[in-house]
């Protein structure tokens, strides 16, 4: 191996390591989409009908929609420090390839907000009185989806990181975007539910985070370059 892909792998684990850093040293950017999560899915049986045939039917659908707005929740944390210190600058100025290092900062913010929703779905899955058979297409649509939504809320934050309040914003150009992986996640919960295979949904949600892992990257480069500039 080459000295200089030495020194891009040591710059693409600085990074990874650094975004793990910065998540651990602010709980709150942790715990808050992960209560909000919680919160939110517990609610449903208290404020509807509270039978095991209607939460279940309405299961799925419930806990992909929180999820979905827990990660826009945690997006706000993903670029807004290194903005404000100026350290995001320094990244699109380095020498180094944006797109991996933008992989790895995405990747780690996941790691500490994306895989405990996916940790703690069965738990709520079980509130909800979703049957057993259901939990392995749940947590598999989950951990395939919300890396492509962390992505995708990624281009949007961005496009949004020079913005003082870009809550709203951020919702109207993620949402539309989102909708797909929402709709093969219930879809996989609900395919098994009958008793059918979920691979096929399950391939298509695999599409879905390998044409975001492609692609994403590069928008997020030009978006953050466009918001900084």
């Amino acid at each position: 191996m080459s000295r200089h892909s030495v020194g891009v792998l040591g710059s693409l684990r600085a990074t990874f390591m650094r975004e793990l850093l910065i998540i651990w040293r602010s709980p709150g950017d942790m715990v808050n989409p992960l209560m909000f999560f919680v919160i939110a899915v517990s609610l449903f049986p208290l404020g509807g009908d509270p039978s095991p045939a209607y939460l279940s039917g309405i299961a799925a659908g419930v806990v992909w929609v929180t999820a979905l707005l827990a990660v826009m929740l945690s997006m706000e944390s993903l670029f807004r420090g290194d903005y404000e210190d100026g350290s995001l600058e320094q990244l699109l100025l380095s020498p180094q390839p944006l797109y991996f290092h933008l992989l790895a900062k995405v990747a780690g913010h996941w790691l500490l907000t994306g895989l405990p929703l996916v940790l703690l779905s069965p738990l709520l899955a079980m509130m909800l009185a979703l049957p057993e058979q259901a939990y392995a297409p749940l947590m598999l649509g989950l951990l395939l989806g919300t890396p492509t939504l962390n992505l995708i809320g990624a281009i949007g934050m961005a496009l949004t990181v020079g913005l003082g309040r870009s809550g709203l914003l951020l919702a109207v150009l993620v949402l539309p975007l989102s909708i797909p992986v929402l709709v093969f996640g219930t879809g996989m919960v609900q395919t098994a539910l009958a008793g059918l295979p979920f691979t096929g949904l399950a391939a298509l949600l695999g599409a879905l985070l390998a044409l975001a892992l492609s692609l994403a990257p590069l928008a997020i480069g030009a978006a953050l370059r466009i918001s900084v500039n």
